[in-house]
């Protein structure tokens, strides 16, 4: 009998199409995968059993069913976006428990191409942290379930590590897609600004905010991408020979990047630079203020998003978070501090096609109770781990997490790309031929 989970969405959606497997008979056992594994992970915070597999079945009997892209594919959707039929409830017992009478853009655009949701993934509240825990559900890492699968897409990442899906949609507004990722040792693309509809809380963070892919591999991910773009993203052919620059430092002042996290995009450098790549050791010019403007956009986001909820239902990290942010909203609706980071950035990114970091700078922290810890506990455990994110969101340029070595422990490392604004298909090769020359896990050994 063939094993439909632990296959790529790519294989799935052609067997699918061409008739070697019914979308039942994927879903069907994803499903019973999820049953069996996510007491141990967390991933979900509810799973659509019943309403999948009508679903499944649905697909099946599509006219189209022989040109669809995602054909019977499994998804699981991050629990801040709208699926029809169900709560959004963000992490958070503030939120309404009705369900939704419309699905997101983005969920609608997989539903149009076949894919199937299976059911929606925890995140930490209002989907503030790097890391994932909260009323609904903590997310583990299933390479290592003592520790945190990340946030804030952090069950939605470790529903793909787990191989309860192949493929799932997250987004990121200051990381909140390649911490995860990084952790959970998957592929995944942060889009520049406009090339995927966000429609994520009330703002999108002040256009922050980006909706993506999470993968095991670079095809995955490119599919995946396609598909809520609404456009094909180019991949395949091997990349030109690119200018790479290759920085292992932090671009707050203060953090260090450990060793496994430097040693990983030092390697990954060198892979590069042995495929042709003209590659050099150079840091971008990260103002001294980052950490301040990151700080400010961070917090402004999460005073918006919190603004219409009950705060004597919220955590007491998130409202202190909200309240330090609504003294930034003035400030933050400029959009001076980005226009100028762009500006302090640019001439960088024309010297250079790619920015080539550690993806995080140590490994993802134990997985606790975060959410009943104090506001300054969790900052400076999200900063201390994930300072190399954000930037590339107060830009709003594209960004990649891609798995990259190993802890000595075993679990995964990662490194991230970096490009100028709609580089997106470039960074997607580049990293396609990381994959082919490093090949990686696709998911935790959990069986």
């Amino acid at each position: 009998m063939t094993v439909w989970t632990g296959r790529t969405a790519v294989e799935i959606a052609a067997a699918v199409r061409e008739k070697q497997v019914t979308p039942r008979e994927v879903v069907a056992e994803h499903l019973a995968r999820i049953e069996r594994l996510d007491g141990r992970i967390g991933a979900f915070r509810a799973v659509r059993a019943r309403a999948a597999l009508a679903e499944a079945d649905e697909v099946a009997a599509r006219d189209d069913l022989a040109e669809l892209p995602l054909a019977g594919v499994p998804v699981a959707v991050k629990d801040n976006l709208a699926v029809r039929g169900e709560s959004t409830r963000v992490g958070s017992a503030a939120t309404p428990d009705r369900p939704a009478s419309a699905d997101h853009v983005t969920v609608a655009r997989l539903r149009a191409a076949g894919a199937v949701v299976v059911g929606l993934t925890n995140v930490p509240e209002l989907c503030v942290f790097g890391t994932t825990e909260g009323v609904h559900g903590s997310a583990r890492n299933p390479w290592d379930t003592s520790r945190t699968a990340g946030g804030s897409s952090g069950g939605s990442a470790a529903a793909v590590a787990a191989g309860m899906v192949p493929i799932a949609l997250g987004n990121d507004g200051m990381g909140s897609l390649r911490i995860p990722a990084a952790n959970c040792g998957l592929v995944t693309i942060k889009p520049g600004h406009g090339v995927v509809p966000a429609g994520i809380g009330d703002g999108d963070w002040f256009g922050m905010s980006e909706n993506g892919p999470l993968a095991t591999t670079v095809a995955d991910a490119r599919l995946m991408l396609s598909v809520l773009a609404d456009a094909k993203v180019e991949g395949a052919a091997e990349p030109e020979a690119l200018r790479v620059a290759v920085s292992v430092r932090s671009p707050l002042a203060g953090v260090t990047v450990s060793a496994p996290y430097a040693g990983a995009a030092r390697d990954a450098a060198g892979v590069l630079m042995r495929a042709g790549h003209l590659v050099r050791r150079a840091d971008p010019p990260y103002p001294l203020s980052l950490g301040v403007t990151s700080l400010a956009h961070w917090t402004a986001g999460t005073a918006v998003d919190a603004a219409p909820l009950d705060p004597r239902l919220l955590t007491r990290r998130t409202r202190v978070h909200a309240a330090i942010g609504r003294r930034f909203l003035n400030t933050v609706r400029t959009g001076s501090a980005r226009e100028e980071l762009r500006r302090t950035l640019e001439p960088f990114f024309e010297e250079y096609d790619v920015l080539l970091t550690p993806a995080l700078a140590r490994r993802s922290p134990r997985s606790e109770p975060w959410h009943e810890r104090g506001w300054l506990r969790n900052v400076l455990v999200n900063t201390n781990y994930s300072p190399l994110t954000p930037p590339w969101n107060l830009t709003g340029w594209p960004a990649m997490a891609v798995p990259f070595g190993e802890l000595p422990s075993g679990e995964p490392t990662a490194v991230q790309l970096v490009g100028r604004p709609g580089s997106e298909a470039e960074l997607l090769r580049l990293a396609g031929q990381l994959e082919n020359l490093r090949p990686w896990r696709r998911t935790a050994p959990l069986d």
